[in-house]
């Protein structure tokens, strides 16, 4: 028996979808550090992303529209969108940012396309899920992909216009994680037509969760297609398949909607049973039946780093501006909430996540902008944006308290709270992309020859053996390498070094390289150890699938720091993002290291990677206090990480803004009063304004300075206010610009 017979016999079988998921995209950087190499040359030779002239006027003109007609309070309260929204959408082409410009889309990039999204997002996430889905994996995407030059001709105009609106049905009741497992299906079939007989397919499905749905014109469909008689060949199954059904559709069942936490964007089923379509309805027709997961899994690889990390993202920067803005205003015990440490922590925490988000989204754009679509790195960024975001919101409401919590215009967070759970439900949910994906694609696709291996192991071909024992010799030889860099890094002086100028950057660069060595080598060792077992122990995989994207993090953020223009800010932001980062890959690899079923194994490359003598990442205090002062700065730091809010029409935001713009203005009047209130030049007053009045009696501050303060304690007390209703929740608070009783000169 050869050696690659025992090793069929011994790995688990790998099923058709599976394979087309685990062969679907291609890698970038994210190789490089699995491999033990990280790639810094190609990581900072790759420019930043830009915006082009015909997206920044996008962005200027007709989202800069859109953003200023949203009212976030009017779509939470309704059961539908606005129509004068939904005109804008279909009048200015947002559903078209993936459809080429020949069949009339925008054919934005990733970047711009994220930005968009983004920005939607902070304020109004129904809207902005409205947006992202037909410019997701999709109808759009399939057809301008997949579809025939008469589909394509037909349907992409009228999707880039808005006469016809897509979903794509994917979930079924029976089928969530486990896509692959869809019941859904079409038996091939003959019907007579119009006197003549067809081949076509008789599909039955029943599906949920599909966003827009309910008002689509237009139903992607995926089902399994069975051929009993034979009809297409002797194959009898023959797959998952994508189809494309007019809603309207003699059988087709939409209309029907889901309440996905209150969050009122068009989520909903679709039922269809015994429904004959012509094979024309098969995306890019009868020659695409069977490639239907293929199809779908490629387009995934790309379009899941833009649309929800992109909201993860926003969802950062709504945290950092509004949170860090309130704290500078709002006083307790006679100063800024965000001069009390217990604050300070959760600022920090949002200002080092924010940067995360945003260094991470450049980087995975970057990529997708170069043409590359790597399934790994968008597996890492949907999981870990989403998650960042979720942090970073919860520590925003930790810290915005009880304004936090009170629903109203004056809220800035809490549609962004109940939305959050969704985007780490959707499109891989977070628990399959950390434990199944990230690590499980990782692996075949980072590592140079396993991926070649699997194929030869399961080929019949009859020079398997001799391709086989090739490929094996030089993993052998690649995992001897491994090994001894791992070593090499560990105990000799200057071996995985940086050369990099900045000592902050250069430190931060010896700490990834020593940890991608450590990462090589663990990986190694676990697929010669526990061979297909590993497919099955979840937590170890998901371990070594976290260090893998924190390094890709500290990476991004490296990069992000040295192309940005505003260095000196963003230092406190990078060194505490980046310590965060390394210091979740290092607990994952104590993590499993310490769990490793062969205990010999475990402690000999504990002993041989230098482990238990490494000195761990940590966040000190002071740094903890340098970044949140810093984020109560207004600098250029604080806009770079807070430039997706959109600061367009009367809101949450603007009054938070007005308020914290004011303050900043009369900081040295404030120092007066203090003083004058330390010396006893003025007593202690209950309120703001007498102490204003008394002030103004003593002569510390004259008439104008007086005004001065006045208004900016009426945009202080809006912005501390919560919103109010009648005793039958009519609104009775409002946010429009206050108007101020001036003292006389």
């Amino acid at each position: 028996m050869s050696l690659r017979t025992k090793f069929k016999k011994i790995l688990p079988e790998i099923s058709r979808t599976e394979q087309e998921a685990l062969d679907a995209g291609d890698t970038w950087i994210e190789a490089s550090i699995y491999q033990g190499k990280p790639d810094f040359d190609a990581l900072l030779q790759t420019a930043p992303s830009k915006l082009t002239e015909r997206e920044q006027a996008f962005i200027d003109g007709p989202l800069a529209e859109l953003l200023e007609m949203l009212d976030d309070m009017e779509v939470h309260n309704s059961n539908h969108i606005p129509e004068r929204v939904m005109k804008h959408l279909k009048d200015n082409k947002f559903f078209s940012f993936i459809i080429p410009q020949e069949f009339g889309g925008l054919e934005f990039s990733a970047y711009a396309s994220s930005t968009i999204v983004a920005r939607i997002s902070t304020k109004s996430n129904p809207i902005a899920t409205t947006v992202m889905v037909p410019n997701s994996l999709g109808p759009g995407e399939l057809l301008a992909h997949y579809g025939t030059d008469e589909q394509k001709n037909h349907y992409l105009p009228r999707l880039v216009d808005g006469r016809d609106i897509p979903c794509f049905a994917l979930t079924s009741p029976e089928a969530g994680s486990d896509a692959g497992g869809i019941p859904d299906r079409a038996i091939v079939t003959k019907k007579v037509v119009d006197g003549k007989e067809v081949v076509g397919l008789s599909v039955t499905w029943d599906k949920r969760y599909i966003t827009l749905a309910p008002i689509a014109t237009l139903v992607g469909l995926a089902v399994k297609v069975f051929d009993p008689e034979g009809l297409l060949g002797k194959e009898k199954d023959l797959g998952i398949t994508c189809l494309l059904l007019p809603a309207d559709y003699e059988g087709v069942q939409t209309g029907n909607r889901h309440n996905p936490l209150g969050v009122n964007f068009y989520n909903g089923t679709t039922r269809g049973t015994d429904v004959f379509v012509p094979l024309d309805f098969v995306i890019g027709g009868a020659k695409n039946v069977g490639r239907g997961w293929q199809m779908l899994v490629a387009c995934l690889g790309a379009g899941r780093g833009i649309s929800l990390p992109a909201n993860g993202c926003a969802t950062g920067h709504a945290a950092l501006k509004s949170t860090s803005e309130y704290a500078a205003i709002r006083e307790q015990f006679g100063m800024p909430i965000g001069k009390f440490e217990g604050i300070q922590e959760q600022l920090a925490l949002i200002g080092g996540l924010t940067y995360n988000l945003e260094a991470m989204r450049h980087l995975v754009l970057n990529g997708l902008d170069l043409g590359f679509k790597p399934s790994v790195v968008t597996a890492m960024a949907k999981y870990h944006m989403t998650e960042m975001g979720r942090d970073a919101l919860e520590a925003a409401m930790d810290v915005q308290a009880g304004k936090a919590i009170q629903m109203g215009p004056g809220n800035v967070l809490a549609t962004a709270y109940f939305a959050t759970p969704i985007g780490i439900t959707v499109e891989g949910a977070n628990i399959l992309t950390r434990n199944l994906m990230i690590f499980g694609q990782g692996a075949t696709r980072c590592h140079p020859y396993v991926q070649d291996l699997i194929t030869s192991i399961h080929s019949e071909d009859a020079n398997a053996d001799a391709e086989f024992n090739s490929l094996f010799r030089k993993t052998i030889g690649y995992s001897i390498k491994n090994f001894f860099r791992g070593l090499a890094t560990a105990y000799i002086p200057g071996v995985g070094s940086s050369n990099n100028p900045d000592k902050l950057v250069a430190q931060f660069e010896k700490r990834v390289k020593r940890l991608s060595s450590a990462l090589a080598v663990q990986a190694d060792f676990a697929l010669l150890v526990l061979g297909g077992d590993l497919k099955r122990k979840e937590m170890l995989s998901a371990r070594l699938g976290d260090v893998l994207s924190y390094l890709f993090m500290a990476m991004g953020n490296i990069k992000f720091y040295l192309q940005s223009e505003n260095r000196e800010d963003l230092k406190p932001y990078f060194e505490y993002g980046t310590r965060w980062a390394l210091m979740q890959a290092e607990q994952a690899l104590d993590l499993y290291v310490d769990n490793f079923p062969n205990r010999f194994v475990a402690n000999t490359l504990k002993i041989k990677l230098g482990l238990p003598f490494m000195s761990r990442t940590k966040i000190s205090d002071k740094l903890i206090t340098t970044l949140a002062e810093a984020t109560l700065r207004n600098d250029g730091a604080k806009e770079e990480l807070t430039h997706l809010v959109s600061m367009k029409g009367r809101d949450g935001f603007a009054v938070l803004t007005d308020a914290y713009k004011a303050k900043l203005d009369v900081l040295p009047l404030l120092d007066k009063m203090k003083k004058a209130l330390r010396t006893g030049k003025v007593e202690k007053q209950l309120t703001f304004g007498e102490l204003v009045e008394a002030s103004l009696a003593a002569y510390v501050i004259d008439a104008d300075e007086a005004n001065k303060l006045m208004e900016y304690n009426e945009k202080r007390k809006l912005a501390i206010a919560v919103d109010e209703y009648t005793f039958d929740m009519e609104l009775i608070t409002n946010i429009d610009e206050p108007t101020v009783e001036l003292k006389s000169a």
